[in-house]
């Protein structure tokens, strides 16, 4: 008997998405993960579930409100905070430590994951990593001076490279921003790096996102989903 392929991103979005519950507002990541999750946001929306979303992407916008999931714009979420995110990432350390922003979106990811009281990642099992660096760091930087704050970074031992589209010009964010795709090796300090690289001027933003997941959802080849959470220290 033939089986039918199992697509563990499916897997893992839509495991997270049983987390989501009528009245929250709820974050809608980016990337090829996420996106399987706000399929899934929208089929249950269709059945009658009451929520409101943020979108962390123009991407997930489209997609989204194609579905007929109802947006709320950042600034418009009420002071409690976002109730739960779903977001992808490139990779997860054994602490859920992360690399964000291949698909370009990690400046509003960081902003919406900053105010959501629970970050859920979801991914296959490729994305989890012993440590970090094997995935390209993206650092989101201005494009006033770019040159110069990509020396700062290769300074640091990055080794940028400007992130550019097939039309071999410079790729530009949601935000009007560019990305150098960083190589630093085996990040052992992540948190240091983070707040490193935040310093350079001309530096937006970068895509390390410490201490801010709740667990990880990982689909599996053969069909079975495992959940990780974080240890909170002390």
């Amino acid at each position: 008997m033939r089986h039918m392929a199992i697509d563990p991103k499916r897997q893992a979005g839509e495991e997270a998405v049983k987390l989501v519950e009528d009245g929250m507002l709820v974050g809608l990541g980016t990337g090829s993960t996420a996106y399987w999750a706000i399929m899934d946001v929208g089929r249950r929306v269709k059945e009658g579930l009451k929520i409101t979303a943020v979108p962390t992407s123009i991407r997930s916008e489209e997609l989204a409100l194609s579905l007929g999931i109802p947006l709320i714009p950042l600034d418009g979420i009420p002071p409690g905070g976002i109730d739960l995110t779903i977001d992808g990432a490139d990779e997860a350390d054994g602490e859920l430590n992360l690399i964000k922003g291949g698909g370009g979106a990690l400046l509003r990811e960081k902003i919406i994951a900053s105010h959501s009281k629970r970050l859920v990642i979801v991914a296959d099992a490729s994305k989890e990593v012993k440590t970090l660096g094997q995935f390209p760091l993206p650092v989101e930087i201005v494009p006033f001076g770019f040159k110069l704050t990509m020396g700062r970074l290769e300074a640091l031992g990055g080794h940028p490279a400007l992130r550019l589209t097939e039309g071999d010009e410079p790729y530009v964010t949601d935000n009007g921003n560019y990305i150098a795709d960083c190589r630093f090796g085996v990040i052992e300090d992540a948190e240091a790096l983070e707040k490193t690289l935040n310093l350079i001027p001309g530096v937006v933003e970068n895509g390390l996102f410490v201490g801010m997941a709740e667990r990880i959802v990982v689909g599996c080849e053969d069909g079975n989903v495992s959940v990780r959470e974080r240890v909170r220290r002390g």
